[in-house]
């Protein structure tokens, strides 16, 4: 453990508008049982209200505070970064909070003897807004760790992320931080971005961070579905190189895996108004149905669909175009029966 408390470690925290939450995540960095060395809060243009909240809780705990103008939370980030000088990197989202171990556990994980380590990560738990545990793991239940391949990290959500890894400097530096572009997928674009530089990475299955599910956060707005529209188009200019491989990785990675999303999303947007979320997404939904079709669009110039792929985008487009709650009412039922019946097959 010696050899692992000489490492550098700087901790950052991103603060938008987030007083609710931000003494629970200060708090879990401070009684870390191995400390950090640096520990950071970026403030990304809040409110004064806001901002003042944040200082009122940070100042006297000896927490260092920047506040710069609002530019998304992967602007806020690079600006910890540049703003430590830790060998290794840890980032905590403002409504998270890390358990005890956090740092001791992915300390351990550096491996010194590899040249180029780039990140290693572990799983975390799920928890509600108020930080009640909900499940023990989520990374190990859903994805395949740690990453060996390109084809790994774009079939499905990575689930890596950055409030649960601990980042090498060196790495992170080399491709540039986060792009400043996005606001969600800023973390599946860094860590596929390390990966294909050439960097390795390490995963262990216990959890580190207590993921807090916040439905006012950037992942539940219109933002959210903005940001992935860039991602697919930056996927497309990434591989352009490789006409054959982008060509397999649109067709049998990045169709199956985003269509159902962009479809659901406008769905919801034109069938459902209940939550105060529901009621905001639907002020977007000629938005989120033009990205139905833009969507398909991006995936037919790179690559040559199969027939049934081909049959259920158009079927989808068909039938979102009118925005139409009447006439989404029979595809809405229909799917809640087959999903009752897989369910009922899964339970025999």
């Amino acid at each position: 453990m010696a050899e692992a408390m000489r490492k550098s470690v700087a901790v950052i925290i991103p603060y938008y508008n987030g007083a609710r939450y931000i003494e629970r995540a200060i708090r879990s960095v401070l009684e870390q049982t191995v400390p950090a060395d640096e520990f950071l809060i970026i403030d990304d243009g809040s409110s004064e209200s806001e901002h003042e909240a944040l200082l009122a809780v940070a100042e006297p705990l000896g927490v260092r505070v920047l506040r710069k103008e609002n530019g998304g939370q992967g602007s806020a980030r690079n600006l910890g970064v540049a703003s430590t000088r830790a060998d290794y990197i840890c980032f905590l989202d403002q409504d998270d909070f890390f358990l005890h171990h956090h740092i001791a556990l992915l300390i351990e994980q550096v491996r010194d003897q590899d040249p180029h380590f780039g990140w290693a990560y572990g799983d975390l738990m799920e928890a509600d807004e108020d930080g009640h545990v909900i499940a023990s793991s989520i990374a190990a239940r859903y994805s395949a760790h740690p990453k060996h391949s390109i084809e790994e990290m774009l079939e499905r959500d990575m689930h890596i992320l950055p409030s649960a890894s601990i980042i090498s400097r060196r790495a992170f530096e080399a491709v540039g931080g986060f792009d400043t572009q996005f606001m969600g997928y800023e973390d599946d674009d860094l860590f596929l971005r390390i990966f294909r530089e050439g960097y390795t990475n390490y995963f262990f299955p216990e959890a580190v961070t207590v993921w807090c599910i916040n439905k006012n956060s950037t992942s539940y707005s219109i933002r959210m579905s903005r940001s992935r529209m860039r991602y697919i188009r930056k996927l497309c200019k990434m591989f352009s190189s490789d006409p054959e491989r982008l060509s397999v990785y649109m067709r049998d990675l990045v169709f199956p895996r985003f269509m159902t999303v962009f479809a659901v999303e406008a769905f919801k947007s034109i069938y459902f108004e209940r939550s105060e979320h529901e009621r905001r997404m639907a002020t977007h939904r000629d938005e989120l149905v033009a990205m139905v079709d833009e969507f398909t669009a991006l995936i037919q110039a790179h690559t040559r669909l199969r027939i049934e792929d081909r049959f259920k985008s158009r079927l989808i487009r068909a039938l979102l175009r009118p925005r139409s709650r009447r006439l989404l009412v029979v595809p809405y039922a229909a799917a809640r029966v087959l999903r009752r019946m897989k369910l009922g097959f899964r339970r025999r």
